[in-house]
């Protein structure tokens, strides 16, 4: 009685597919394999042993940006 049946999980995938789409579940997939493969190479590091820094992944999917203090007046 605990367990869920190979029936309950098809009607699940089928109700997320429905709310999400094929489109945004083919993208988020993807989106999980760039992460994974950023982190192995992170981890991976270069071939002297010395991690990489962020700046060298050669992803760059996400946007460099400086933060500016807000002033009072």
């Amino acid at each position: 009685m605990g367990g869920l049946s190979v029936w309950h999980w098809l009607i699940v995938l089928l109700v997320v597919v429905l709310v999400f789409g094929t489109k945004k579940l083919g993208n988020m997939g993807g989106d999980i394999g760039k992460a994974v493969k950023g982190f192995k190479d992170g981890v991976r590091g270069d071939e002297d042993g010395k991690p990489v820094a962020p700046s060298q992944v050669t992803d760059k999917t996400t946007i460099d940006g400086e933060a500016k203090e807000k002033t009072k007046f």
